[in-house]
């Protein structure tokens, strides 16, 4: 089944991220990915979710996560250009002599070396999942002692931002006005 990558953006309150994951508990939609942050306005969050499904089945998702009263938008960047990233921390065994072919391979794959211990060392590298996937099945014969990824973030590429807020002209409104409009539309559902 395809990936879809959705962006939603969220009211910064408790909660919020334990009724996205009820709603796609209650619908049996495994979530494959789910990154939180907060964004460039205040008292909003950016949530990237992936997931594996078609496509009638991303436009449901969409459209239940705009059921939820602390969703402000939800955009569906699978099919837009887009820069996807992803990033690992990999702790892996440089036992025998073995650093320095770890340390080519890690340049190999614009990893960057975060601490080095006597047996070991932690690589960090950022990019698409093909990238770190590619990384960890080189690295795995060297014996990875430890890993951890963040999830995927995603963004639109160009000049027009998708943001909380719908497209409007600067001059017509205030970003704080915006934000409060919507916020104020999103509790009158």
């Amino acid at each position: 089944m395809p990936k879809h990558i959705l962006v939603a953006y969220v009211e910064d309150k408790p909660g919020v991220l334990n009724r996205v994951a009820s709603l796609f508990r209650r619908r049996a939609f495994n979530i494959e990915s789910l990154t939180v942050g907060r964004t460039e306005q205040e008292g909003v969050s950016r949530m990237t979710i992936v997931v594996d499904a078609d496509e009638n089945m991303a436009r449901r998702i969409e459209a239940n996560l705009y059921k939820l009263v602390n969703v402000l938008r939800v955009d569906d960047v699978t099919d837009k250009p887009a820069v996807v990233r992803d990033l690992a921390l990999i702790k892996v065994s440089a036992a025998n002599g073995r650093r320095a072919e770890i340390l080519q391979l890690a340049d190999v794959f614009r990893a960057r070396v975060v601490d080095i211990e006597e047996r070991s060392l932690m690589l960090e590298v950022t990019g698409s999942e093909d990238k770190i996937e590619g990384l960890l099945n080189v690295l795995k014969p060297f014996g990875i002692i430890e890993m951890v990824r963040t999830g995927i973030v995603a963004m639109a590429r160009g000049a027009e931002a998708v943001s909380a807020n719908p497209p409007q002209v600067a001059a017509e409104v205030s970003e704080p006005e915006l934000l409060d409009s919507r916020l104020a539309l999103a509790h009158s559902v």
